[in-house]
This record gives C-alpha cells, sequence and structure tokens, in this order.
C-alpha cells in the first residue's frame, strides 16, 4: 500500500491492529499476525507509532550526487580514492551523462526534506577534479539529488564510521514486531532472508533462500544479451530509434515490448511529453510502478507528469 501512513500499530492478543491513512485521507483497519518497522522512520514509528520504549536508533546520512554532461565517451565507471579516506565513484548515466556520488553527512531534518547542498556539490566536484584531465565545475552540473540512509546507530564519531550493516531486532512481547535499523538495495534480497530467519518460528512456510536466483521483472534475459535485446526490439517495433529503443530496454528489459503493446507506429503510444517518453509509457509507471500522476504547468499548458 504505497504512499500510506500507518497512524497507529496496537497489539491485540496475538494480532497487531493497524490502522493506515491513504494518499486520498481515507482510514483503513487492518490485522496482521507479524508487524514490522523499516527504514528512515523505523525509530520514529516504534516509539510514537508502536509506542514502545527502546534504546535501537538510526543515524540519518545524505548521501549526495551530481550528474554532470557526458565527462568521457566509454562505458566503464571509476572509483577514486580521495585524501580524507573516502571514495567517490564516477557512472556514465543515461547515455548523455556522468553520474558522480556521492557524500557522507549527518541529517537533522526530517527524512523527507533532503537536498544536496553547495558544499556538497562543491566537495565532489574538487574531489572529481583531481582525477579527470580537465576540471569539473558547476556549470557541468545539470542536476542534483540526496537520498538519506537510515543507519544503526552504533555510537560511531562520524557518519562515515557508522556501521553499513543492517541489524533485525525482534520483539517478541506479545505480537511479534520486527524492527529492520539499515540495510539498502543493494542488499535488499539477503537483508529479505535474514528477516524470514527471524520469522520462521511464526512462518516455518515461509523459510528458504528461494530468491538468489529469481530476475527481477524484465529481467529474465543473459547479461550480455542487452544488445541483442535492444535489436529485436527494434525490429519488432521499426518506428524506434536507436535511442528509444536503448532507453526502453534498460529501464524495463523484457518487458519493454509487452509496454508496447501491438503498437504501430509511435501516434499509437499517446501523447509525447518529450524525449522518448509517451503517454503508454507514464501509464506503464502508474500501473506498475506506483508512479503518481499530478497536474503540472509550463508556459500555461498542463502536462501530465509522474512523481
Amino acid at each position: 500500500m504505497t504512499r500510506t501512513r500507518v497512524t497507529s500499530a496496537t497489539r491485540m492478543g496475538d494480532l497487531w491492529e493497524v490502522v493506515t491513512e491513504g494518499p486520498d485521507g481515507t482510514h483503513t483497519h487492518l490485522t496482521a499476525r507479524v508487524g514490522q518497522c523499516g527504514r528512515a522512520l523505523v525509530e520514529d514509528v516504534i516509539r510514537n507509532v508502536v509506542r514502545i520504549n527502546t534504546a535501537e536508533g538510526v543515524r540519518l546520512v545524505r548521501g549526495s550526487h551530481i550528474v554532470t554532461r557526458k565527462l568521457y565517451d566509454h562505458d566503464r565507471c571509476y572509483f577514486f580514492q580521495g585524501t580524507d579516506g573516502r571514495i567517490i565513484f564516477a557512472i556514465p548515466y543515461e547515455q548523455d551523462f556522468t553520474l558522480i556520488g556521492t557524500t557522507d553527512q549527518d541529517h537533522q531534518g526530517a527524512p523527507g526534506e533532503v537536498a544536496c547542498t553547495d558544499g556538497e556539490r562543491d566537495y565532489l566536484l574538487d574531489f572529481a577534479s583531481r582525477y579527470f584531465a580537465k576540471s569539473v565545475t558547476a556549470e557541468d552540473v545539470v542536476w542534483t539529488y540526496s537520498g538519506v540512509r537510515p543507519l544503526y546507530n552504533d555510537g560511531a564519531k562520524s557518519a562515515t564510521a557508522a556501521t553499513r550493516d543492517y541489524v533485525l531486532s525482534l520483539d517478541t512481547n506479545g505480537a511479534p514486531l520486527l524492527n529492520v535499523f539499515g540495510g539498502k538495495i543493494t542488499t535488499y534480497r539477503r537483508l529479505a532472508e535474514s528477516a524470514l530467519a527471524k520469522l520462521a518460528p511464526f512462518f516455518p512456510q515461509a523459510s528458504g533462500r528461494w530468491t538468489a536466483r529469481v530476475p527481477l521483472p524484465g529481467g529474465d534475459f543473459p547479461h550480455d544479451g542487452v544488445a541483442r535485446l535492444t535489436d529485436d526490439l527494434k525490429a519488432r517495433f521499426p518506428f524506434l530509434s536507436d535511442y528509444w529503443a536503448g532507453r526502453l530496454v534498460r529501464a524495463y528489459g523484457s518487458e519493454a515490448a509487452t509496454l508496447l503493446g501491438d503498437a504501430q507506429a509511435a501516434a499509437d503510444l499517446g501523447r509525447d511529453f518529450g524525449a522518448t517518453m509517451t503517454e503508454t509509457e507514464v501509464r506503464w509507471l502508474m500501473r506498475r510502478e506506483f508512479a503518481a500522476a499530478r497536474q503540472m504547468w509550463s508556459g500555461g499548458a498542463p502536462s501530465l507528469g509522474c512523481g
């Protein structure tokens, strides 16, 4: 239930009674055998929603990135060692850009109130400029973005020194509650397996490491099969340009053909939002990937956006 907030969670015997608030303000009452708290708001939910006293908490660490004009033509990534003991990366990004990141700064605000500061931008620019033949400047930056890492608060002196390992804490004082501290997308499958192992006494049928070789949606093709998949897509949909077909395959893999359906021409994909983004793709994102539609205004004309 994406974009849905838990407003209260109460133990009632061996069950949890949960009240949620949806994006339209609708409240829903649910029951569950197991509760789980995780990600950036885990500490707030445990203390203020579930109302359990705990000494465990998270340390919010901001990681900021800059996207620049393409700095080199090949498809390799770089890792750079800094004088401060940290490393950053430079990665080819969306064909026309280079992605540089990331920083490690303690974040004092709300998790949703995060942005790359000028200081972080300049730190990454100076860091990368020590290695590239030509200095990277603020004029090269086309976009910045930031995220918050909810690291387990192990009392480390600095954000960089804080543990990157996830910590699972199971509270069995009544209906079970599994608290997940830390974790990141690159280890989400291992974290999920570890979480199920913790819950095995309650769900023995769910044990086992069955996800290790299961592809994500659209990922059911060989790791070296991108070029062939792209050629097949272009052959099936001749109106696609090289750029368009390549972008769709990178974003959706084998599901790109399903997204395009029985289209015979670009006009069959509905409204054109520019940069090969069409109404068909936007609606796919809304149905399959939880993108939210909203009205955006540009020059007096309404357009559809995702966020």
